[in-house]
């Protein structure tokens, strides 16, 4: 036999992942086995520390009925946003429905989404500053159209629910610091209101919970998947916008609004948003992401090597390995109390990359 053919017929059998790399197939396997374990323990923790009532569990008869303009505006648009939940549930369910754990989070994501749609449509009602009558027939408005994904892949999604669940929860955070007399506004000195402030407080905690599970789901990606995780997730810093705002009419005020009230805007999103997200994902900022993409992109070797180089350049990969193997330890500790342990446990397998 030639060494030519010779060399042929041992490339043709040579396996297509480098020796000690998991397969796609084995990293699949994996980051389902993760995600049930991770939803399992969500809900858990859920029915014993969240298990709140939007309609009992806040005093809303003392609820005040003078709040200012600029805050009845944002009453006003956080109820409109939360109106497109089924949206939300629905059209992100198509996506992953395949994976057992995610989609049950999805599902449980979506019960706990609508008590925050049922939450603020309570403190828009007794606040007075909309009639019966006028929210109903706004509802009917918001609902004639429907909220489409951003992306339509699992792990572009998974990258927009971590920034859009961190970015939920300062709206929220900043809402409660007027609500207590904290915001240092003049615009919102009269705005006090205790019953608001705890409306905003519960809420907060609720979307922490989201943005911690998301947050999770996206290093499991960051691990196994890096370079791909990494695509993925400058696409979706380069691209995102909160959802609803191209549906919702006079947005655009409230938008300005929120963002006057320091509530939310440019800076919150930046500051308070994208450079803790990132910082939590394991990237050093905006800029080191950019850099480390463009060099991911100026290396077209999909074998790896040179790629997942430029990634790990970017990426803490230690950082996510350690934050990783955490997940899996604390849901081990679940599983053990579970029973799921002796039968099926959630088992952390290194990537082999580093």
């Amino acid at each position: 036999m030639s060494v030519e053919k010779l060399q042929t017929e041992m490339a043709a059998h040579r396996p297509s992942t480098p020796v000690g790399l998991l397969s796609n197939e084995e990293k699949d396997r994996i980051l389902e086995r993760s995600f049930l374990g991770l939803y399992r323990w969500y809900v858990s923790r859920s029915q014993k520390t969240r298990n709140w009532n939007p309609n009992t569990d806040f005093d809303w008869r003392n609820l005040r009925t003078d709040h200012s303009e600029k805050m009845n505006t944002i009453l006003e648009g956080f109820f409109a946003v939360e109106q497109y939940v089924p949206d939300y549930v629905f059209a992100l369910l198509r996506v992953i429905r395949r994976s057992h754990g995610r989609s049950q989070f999805h599902i449980r994501w979506g019960s706990e989404e609508e008590k925050h749609s049922d939450l603020w449509e309570n403190t828009l009602l007794f606040s007075r500053f909309r009639s019966p009558e006028w929210i109903e027939e706004y509802k009917d408005t918001l609902r004639s159209q429907e909220w489409e994904l951003p992306w339509d892949n699992p792990m572009h999604m998974m990258f927009y629910t971590v920034i859009q669940e961190r970015a939920t929860q300062v709206n929220y955070l900043n809402t409660g610091l007027i609500a207590r007399g904290q915001s240092g506004l003049e615009d919102f000195a009269g705005d006090v209101d205790p019953v608001l402030a705890q409306a905003a407080q519960v809420i907060a905690v609720d979307e922490a919970a989201h943005y911690n599970f998301f947050l999770e789901g996206a290093r499991l990606f960051l691990y196994y998947y890096p370079t791909q995780a990494l695509e993925a997730l400058f696409d979706v810093v380069k691209f995102f916008a909160m959802p609803a705002g191209d549906l919702i009419p006079d947005y655009n005020k409230f938008a300005a609004v929120v963002a006057a009230a320091k509530v939310y805007g440019p800076r919150e999103h930046v500051t308070d948003v994208l450079d803790v997200a990132l910082r939590n994902l394991g990237v050093d900022g905006r800029k080191a992401l950019i850099k480390g993409i463009k060099r991911v992109r100026e290396i077209p070797n999909e074998q790896g090597v040179m790629r997942t180089s430029a990634v790990l350049d970017t990426l803490d990969y230690d950082l996510v390995e350690k934050k990783v193997q955490k997940l899996f330890s604390r849901v081990g500790k679940y599983e053990e109390q579970t029973g799921h342990a002796a039968i099926a446990p959630t088992a952390f397998i290194p990537s082999g990359i580093r």
